[in-house]
């Protein structure tokens, strides 16, 4: 797995791409993960002003979606400056300008990241659970992260595809409770059928 410096060089290579051919690069889990997680929001009337945070937004494309769904109240963060400047050229280029987006390290949140409604991460959690450096360390630095920003009952939507569905609910055991788990494509191996992603919907208890 790439240390953290190869994220910051493969957002800046679409950062020149995009500017070169005005395109957002690489989704890293698709189209049909957004659409899954705009679909449950939607499915569970939540209202349009909820306070939204994008964890790892990468380009931001998900936080567009959700603008284009209706969705007011955007934030997205990401530890690499080339991802949120890349995001802003996406943010500028769609018209966005209510889609605030900062650069923050997740493992240590600033105080004014705080009562959000909504954590979305697509990949993130992933990618700070594979860091050879102390992972078990930064998984629980994770949560605590989780529940300092996530206000009470809030939800968090998560799409991992390194961790399956009884990993992730021991993971994030303390202080989340399960509430759905979301439809993601099946694929069969070996004649068993397996997930290559797993999509989960936590309540902060």
């Amino acid at each position: 797995f790439p240390p953290d410096s190869s994220w910051d060089a493969a957002y800046e290579r679409e950062l020149q791409t995009f500017q070169d051919i005005g395109d957002a690069g690489e989704i890293w889990f698709g189209e049909e993960s957004m659409v899954r997680i705009i679909r449950w929001l939607e499915k569970q009337k939540i209202p349009h002003d909820s306070s939204v945070l994008d964890i790892g937004t990468g380009n931001g494309v998900l936080l567009i979606e959700l603008a284009k769904s209706g969705y007011t109240n955007l934030t997205g963060i990401d530890y690499s400056p080339s991802a949120i400047q890349l995001s802003e050229k996406v943010r500028e280029k769609e018209g966005m300008s209510n889609i605030k987006l900062k650069v923050e390290d997740f493992l240590a949140p600033s105080a004014e990241l705080s009562g959000f409604e909504i954590c979305i991460d697509k990949g993130t959690f992933d990618a700070i659970s594979l860091n050879p450096d102390n992972a078990v360390g930064k998984r629980k630095q994770y949560v605590r992260s989780l529940c300092s920003v996530l206000g009470p009952e809030g939800f968090f939507l998560i799409t991992s595809c390194n961790w399956t569905k009884e990993e992730l609910l021991n993971e994030f055991r303390e202080g989340f409770e399960i509430l759905d788990e979301l439809p993601t494509p099946k694929f069969c191996f070996g004649g068993r059928i397996g997930n290559s992603v797993t999509a989960l919907v936590f309540q902060r208890k």
